[in-house]
C-alpha cells in the first residue's frame, strides 16, 4: 500500500511528532528516554493501529519505505521496529497480555475517584473484545439513557413553541438547547442550530428539499450512480484527478476502520455513504481536503438523523439495518449530515488546514490555561515528561468523540450547537474542565507510563447525561472567569 496521508508536502515537522530539545539536560533527557522505553515495552506499542495520524506502523507498509531518517525522534522508530522484530503473530499472542497490564495500570489509576468506573475485565474468550484507547465506545443507549428524555418531556411544548413560530427565535432555542435536547426534537432542532435550515417556517420545507437536491447532484457529479447501486462506490472516470485519488484513497482507508467493534459502521451501505460524504466534503474545502479525524465528525449527525428515521417503528438502532430503509430515508439521512457537517466545520476550519495550525494554536492555549487554573496539575505533567500535545490533540482534533461514549458525545454536541458564538472558544474550556475532572488520579501517578495510560485510557464508558452537563457546568464556569482575562491565553515567547 502506498504511503499516501494528509500531508501533502513532506516536512521536519508535524503536530502530535515530538520535537528533540537540543537544550534539555542530559540526565533529563536521558531520565524521559527511559520513563518512555518503560512505557513502550509495557504496551508493546506508544500508539493504536487505529491512531496511525501520529505514527505509521509497519503493518501498514512496506519495510522498505521505513527508515529511522523519516522520524525527528526515536520514539516512532522504536515502536516500529519492535513491530518488526516481534512479527505479525507475536504481536497478536501478546497483545491480551499488554492490555492486561493496561487493564492493571488502569484501576490503580481509577480507584481513588468513586464516579470512575471500571475498565471492563478482558474476557477468556479465543476471541475477547479490548476496550481500545481513543475509540468511539459500542454503540449502546440502554434503558437508563432513554428513560432521561423523561426528565426533557416538560421541554416538549416550549420547543414546539418555538419551532413552529413564523419567524424562529434563534437566541430562545439557544438557551433552550444549552442544557440538551429531547431526542424526537433533535434532528430538526440541529438542523436549525448548524444553519442548515432557514428561521422562516414557510421556507423550510422548500430550502431542505433544494439542499437534499443539490447534494444528490454532487453525488452524481462524482459517483456513478446510473445503475442506483449506491451500496458501492465507483468514481467517475472523467472527474477523477490525482489529488482526489489521494484524497479518496485515504477515506476508503479510513471508513472500515471506525468502530470497529459497532456492527453499524460495518454495514457496507452505511460505510458508502460515510465516503460519499467526507469525499464531497472535501472536494468542496480544498484548503484543508480530507484530514484524518474528520470521518468521526460525521458519526454524531449520522445518528441523530438515523434515530429520526427509526423513531416511528420498532427497529433498534443497534441492530438497524440500512439496506431495509426506503431509498428517500437514505438520501435524506446522507444529504442532511453532509450539510450540518459542512455548517459546524465551519467555525474550525483552521484546525484541519495544513499543518493544523488551529490545533497547535488550542493544544497551547490550553497549557496556558491549566498552568494558571492549577498549577501544580500543570507542574505534576511537565516534572514526568507529559507534554500536552501527547493527549489533548486528539481532543481537539476529534472534539473529544474518541473519548466519550457516542451518546455522551451527542449530548455534547447539544451545548456546543446551541453556543452564540461558536464552540470554537467554548471547546478549549470543555477540554481543560475534563483534563481537571480526573486530577485527582492524575496527581496520584508518579511516572510517565501511569500518566499515559490514563490520558489515553480515560474511564468514560459509563458516562450518562448528567456527566456531560456537569462538564459543560464547570466549562462555563472557567469560560466566565477566564474569557476577559485573555493574559493567560497569550502564548509565551520562548
Amino acid at each position: 500500500m502506498e504511503n499516501h496521508n494528509f500531508w501533502k508536502n513532506s516536512v521536519n515537522t508535524k503536530p502530535g511528532r515530538i520535537k528533540k530539545d537540543n537544550n534539555v539536560a542530559g540526565a533529563a533527557a536521558a531520565a524521559g528516554s527511559s520513563s518512555f522505553q518503560k512505557f513502550q515495552n509495557s504496551v508493546q506499542d506508544a500508539w493504536e493501529v487505529g491512531d496511525d495520524e501520529f505514527c505509521i506502523v509497519s503493518g501498514l507498509l512496506s519495510e522498505s519505505k521505513v527508515s529511522r531518517k523519516s522520524f525527528s525522534s526515536p520514539a516512532p522508530a522504536n515502536v516500529i521496529q519492535t513491530h518488526k522484530s516481534n512479527g505479525t503473530g507475536s504481536n497478536r499472542d501478546k497483545e491480551p497480555a499488554a492490555k492486561e497490564n493496561c487493564q492493571e495500570n488502569r484501576n490503580v489509576a481509577s480507584a481513588p475517584s468513586s464516579s470512575a468506573s471500571p475498565v471492563p475485565v478482558v474476557s477468556a474468550d479465543p476471541k475477547p473484545k479490548f476496550h481500545y484507547p481513543g475509540r468511539v465506545q459500542l454503540l449502546k443507549f440502554p434503558s437508563t439513557i432513554a428513560s432521561k428524555n423523561d426528565e426533557y418531556e416538560s421541554k416538549l411544548e416550549k420547543y414546539k413553541t418555538i419551532l413552529e413560530a413564523p419567524l424562529l427565535n434563534l437566541k430562545a432555542l439557544k438557551e433552550l438547547c444549552w442544557s440538551g435536547i429531547p431526542r424526537k426534537m433533535r434532528g430538526v432542532t440541529w438542523r436549525l442550530l448548524s444553519g442548515h435550515l432557514p428561521t422562516s417556517l414557510e421556507r423550510r420545507e422548500s430550502v431542505l428539499q433544494r439542499k437534499r437536491a443539490d447534494y444528490q447532484k454532487l453525488v452524481e457529479q462524482y459517483f456513478d450512480v446510473s445503475n442506483q447501486n449506491f451500496e458501492k462506490n465507483e468514481r467517475l472516470q472523467d472527474t477523477q484527478s490525482f489529488d482526489q485519488d489521494d484524497t479518496y484513497r485515504q477515506i476508503n482507508i479510513d471508513v472500515p476502520r471506525m468502530n470497529p467493534q459497532v456492527p453499524l459502521f460495518q454495514q457496507k451501505w452505511v460505510q458508502a455513504m460515510f465516503e460519499r460524504i467526507l469525499f464531497i466534503w472535501a472536494i468542496r474545502h480544498p484548503a484543508s481536503g480530507y484530514v484524518q479525524g474528520i470521518n468521526d465528525l460525521v458519526t454524531p449527525f449520522f445518528i441523530v438523523f438515523l434515530q429520526e428515521a427509526l423513531e416511528s417503528g420498532t427497529v433498534d438502532i443497534d441492530t438497524c439495518k440500512l439496506e431495509d430503509l426506503t431509498t428517500e430515508q437514505r438520501h435524506i439521512i446522507e444529504a442532511d449530515s453532509f450539510w450540518c457537517l459542512s455548517k459546524f466545520l465551519d467555525c474550525i476550519q483552521d484546525n484541519y488546514i495544513f499543518a493544523q495550525l488551529g490545533i497547535q494554536a488550542k493544544v497551547n492555549q490550553l497549557k496556558e490555561l491549566i498552568q494558571r487554573i492549577d498549577g501544580t496539575l500543570h507542574r505534576h505533567l511537565q516534572t514526568h515528561g507529559v507534554d500536552y500535545l501527547q493527549f489533548s490533540f486528539r481532543w481537539m482534533n476529534n472534539l473529544l468523540t474518541r473519548e466519550l461514549p457516542l451518546h455522551c458525545t451527542i449530548r455534547l454536541w447539544d451545548t456546543y450547537l446551541a453556543e452564540s458564538d461558536g464552540f470554537a472558544v467554548f471547546q478549549l474550556y470543555v477540554c481543560a474542565a475534563f483534563l481537571l475532572n480526573w486530577r485527582d488520579q492524575l496527581l496520584q501517578e508518579n511516572d510517565f507510563q501511569g500518566l499515559m495510560l490514563l490520558l489515553q485510557n480515560l474511564p468514560t464508558q459509563n458516562w450518562s447525561d448528567s456527566n456531560i452537563s456537569v462538564l459543560v457546568a464547570e466549562a462555563f464556569r472557567l469560560q466566565f472567569t477566564y474569557s476577559d482575562a485573555p493574559k493567560h491565553l497569550e502564548t509565551k515567547s520562548s
